[in-house]
């Protein structure tokens, strides 16, 4: 049984911020700015790619309920919102989980950079993502 399936099991005690029939919220172990948040499905699904439209809209909306909770109480300037999706995006823990990680200055403990690829034919790319 995955780590995470084990918290929401409350086989081993976490910070639960937020629960309902379909998702536990609790505060990540590992804080990397005050609030930092996991939201994640009680059903055991790896990743967002093989979740089911019902468990992805049950984490997002709680996701979003808790980001706004949590920048109003916390008093922080802004809010990432985000999943890893395989190892390649550093995703460490095989169960579908959402950070929600408080912003309260460019000088936080956290860094997401978008840096210049080589340039890409959007034109291809469009046609490539586009339905047939």
């Amino acid at each position: 049984m995955c780590i995470f399936c084990k918290i929401i099991n409350h086989e081993i005690p976490s910070a639960v911020v937020y629960e309902d029939q379909d998702v536990l919220a609790i505060l990540d172990i590992s804080q990397v700015t005050k609030g930092h948040t996991l939201v994640m499905p009680k059903k055991h699904v790896r990743n967002i790619l093989e979740a089911d439209d019902e468990t992805a809209e049950a984490c997002i909306r709680t996701a979003k309920m808790l980001a706004k909770r949590i920048v109003e109480r916390t008093g922080a300037a802004g809010v990432n919102v985000l999943t890893n999706c395989g190892e390649a995006a550093g995703q460490t823990v095989e169960h579908l989980h959402f950070h929600i990680i408080p912003r309260y200055s460019s000088n936080d403990a956290i860094t997401i950079e978008f840096n210049p690829s080589e340039k890409q034919d959007l034109e291809a790319v469009c046609a490539l993502l586009k339905e047939d």
